[in-house]
């Protein structure tokens, strides 16, 4: 684990638990060691604040391609932060250099550390679960590892969107973990990938309980999926 997100979770992460002491379900779920895949819904930007907390692993998040080619003393800090914490680079111009972010992920599942995805490929704008982008299967096929599933509940309340940090006593966050799924075998057509993304995304929503949307949701910046 980075030294860096070593010294987060023991703040920040400690900082939360104690704070919203958030109630997690099947953390048996993901394991001890080797790569798996962490694939969730996707609320708040409390998100990955409440999942770094309550899984004691070293998680590989995304982070914008921005924040590694900063200028200046702030530039500076901002790549030794998101380095420090051990990031993937992500662009969102699309295409091929968004690709590049699922490349890079490779090695960091082969080395053993568990990665972080929302398949919904950005905050849902109303609590709803939309449809999953298949980047999930792409990667859980291509490095070979598990999914595990992950549900999060009520962040949206902690930190709704445009809200700079989460908010104490706005409600319970609920963090739920399902058994891991198993593409290894799999085809890797575009339609099976279709398949085991919507499998993941079945699992969320009985973690979640949800309500599902067959379309993907309205475009923001942000996460990988």
């Amino acid at each position: 684990m980075p030294l860096l997100y070593t010294v987060g979770r023991l703040v920040v992460g400690t900082g939360l638990r104690l704070g919203w002491r958030p109630q997690v379900e099947g953390l048996e779920n993901v394991p001890a060691t080797g790569g798996a895949i962490l694939a969730g819904n996707h609320l708040s930007v409390a998100d990955e604040l409440f999942l770094g907390a309550v899984v004691p692993r070293h998680i590989a998040f995304w982070a914008k391609a921005e924040y590694f080619t900063g200028t200046g003393f702030r530039g500076w800090l901002s790549r030794t932060v998101i380095s420090g914490l051990g990031a993937i680079r992500v662009e969102r111009a699309g295409g091929r250099a968004a690709l590049a972010a699922f490349d890079a992920a490779i090695p960091v599942l082969h080395s053993g550390d568990l990665v972080a995805i929302y398949p919904e490929g950005t905050r849902s704008p109303d609590g709803r679960l939309y449809r999953g982008r298949v980047g999930v299967a792409r990667l859980a096929t291509a490095a070979r590892v598990p999914v595990i599933p992950v549900g999060m509940i009520g962040t949206q309340q902690v930190q709704p969107i445009g809200a700079r940090v989460p908010r104490l006593g706005a409600g319970r966050v609920v963090v739920r973990f399902g058994k891991p799924l198993d593409f290894t075998d799999r085809p890797t057509d575009r339609t099976s990938l279709r398949q085991m993304t919507d499998e993941v995304m079945a699992e969320i929503q009985r973690l979640t309980g949800q309500e599902y949307v067959p379309r993907y949701a309205p475009a923001r910046t942000a996460a990988v999926g």
